[in-house]
């Protein structure tokens, strides 16, 4: 960015930015996230431009997975930190904006991305964004002021806080799709990510001719799971669900796909798996699940689990290809329970 840009080309740059970012949000024939990944890359370079900044990002609160992370970056890749940690935990925990111009000898300041890259941080500006409750949920970063001097804490803001609201919304309007996908018990994705996740991942998968992998998944559920809620009650049910869910989280690879069915019902799918990998995978789950202990108050319950396995078809629909792992489910539970079918 020119460090001497007029006041008119500033205007029709920031006019630039706010046409495609209404163009955008007019959109009603592509997919949400990938939309709002779009505005959010606008809306970070529309708030670099405001506060004529070299680099900036947005940053979310992923408090699900209590981390916080860049949904768009202008100048740098995706960044991951521990939530809490850095001048944008600061910023969030602290619920006000934080300049720092000499930010290697601020004590937050984290430069492992500058030893990584050899690019020289000089000046930071962060401003915690909130919902229309209040409640804060990500962080604008604008980082080197560029001209003389570094960033004003009161200007910089005041020119900040347009971008800054616009992003609020977009990402109030993300978690809001994002918890729609998530089942609030486990903290599992729901019937409704799995879906979501077949049409943007899986599906693409199984139809790329080019690079054939194979994709498999099994459907599982609690054995006697009712028994469970007759005799300890409902409270001691929900801990036998999110005692599964964290050994399914622990046991499984980052890449595979656990999904909470419905009730006591579990969906794993499996990329660049075939059937008899993705029935070993379940084995292990299985035993790994009769041999633990769900702790809940005074009591010590014990649950098995019984699995149908299938290795995805291409030319059936994703309902028929889970129709034939729930037929391998069934037969396990009429064979006696706590075992895999493939």
């Amino acid at each position: 960015m020119d460090n001497n840009i007029s006041s008119s080309a500033l205007l029709d740059k920031i006019f630039t930015i706010t046409q495609n970012l209404y163009k955008e949000m007019s959109k009603t024939d592509s997919d949400a996230e990938d939309d709002h990944n779009t505005i959010y890359r606008l809306l970070t370079d529309l708030g670099r431009t405001l506060v004529n900044a070299d680099r900036a990002s947005f940053w979310k609160w992923d408090k699900r997975s209590r981390s916080l992370w860049t949904t768009a970056a202008v100048g740098a890749g995706r960044i991951t930190i521990p939530e809490g940690t850095g001048l944008v935990g600061k910023a969030l925990a602290e619920k006000r904006a934080i300049v720092t111009n000499d930010p290697y000898n601020d004590p937050d300041f984290n430069s492992d991305v500058d030893k990584k890259t050899g690019y020289v941080t000089k000046s930071i500006l962060v401003m915690p964004i909130s919902d229309c409750k209040g409640e804060f949920i990500g962080a604008y970063q604008a980082i080197n002021k560029l001209g003389d001097g570094g960033f004003d804490l009161e200007e910089d803001v005041r020119r900040l806080s347009l971008a800054a609201f616009i992003c609020g919304i977009t990402l109030e309007s993300d978690s809001f799709l994002d918890d729609s996908r998530h089942d609030k018990l486990t903290e599992l994705k729901n019937r409704m990510g799995f879906y979501s996740d077949y049409d943007k991942i899986y599906s693409k998968i199984l139809t790329d001719n080019e690079n054939v992998r194979n994709i498999s998944l099994f459907i599982c559920d609690i054995d006697f799971f009712k028994k469970v809620n007759d005799t300890y009650g409902h409270n001691a049910g929900d801990a036998v669900l999110k005692h599964v869910a964290e050994h399914f989280r622990r046991n499984s690879r980052i890449c595979d796909g656990i999904y909470r069915w419905g009730g006591e019902e579990f969906i794993v799918v499996l990329p660049d798996t075939d059937a008899v990998q993705a029935a070993d995978a379940a084995e292990r789950l299985r035993i790994c699940i009769m041999e633990s202990v769900c702790h809940f108050e005074e009591l010590d319950i014990k649950v098995t689990m019984s699995f149908g396995v299938t290795q995805l078809d291409s030319s059936k629909s994703i309902e028929e290809n889970i129709k034939v792992a729930d037929e391998k489910l069934y037969t396990a539970k009429e064979n006696g329970r706590n075992r895999v079918i493939l």
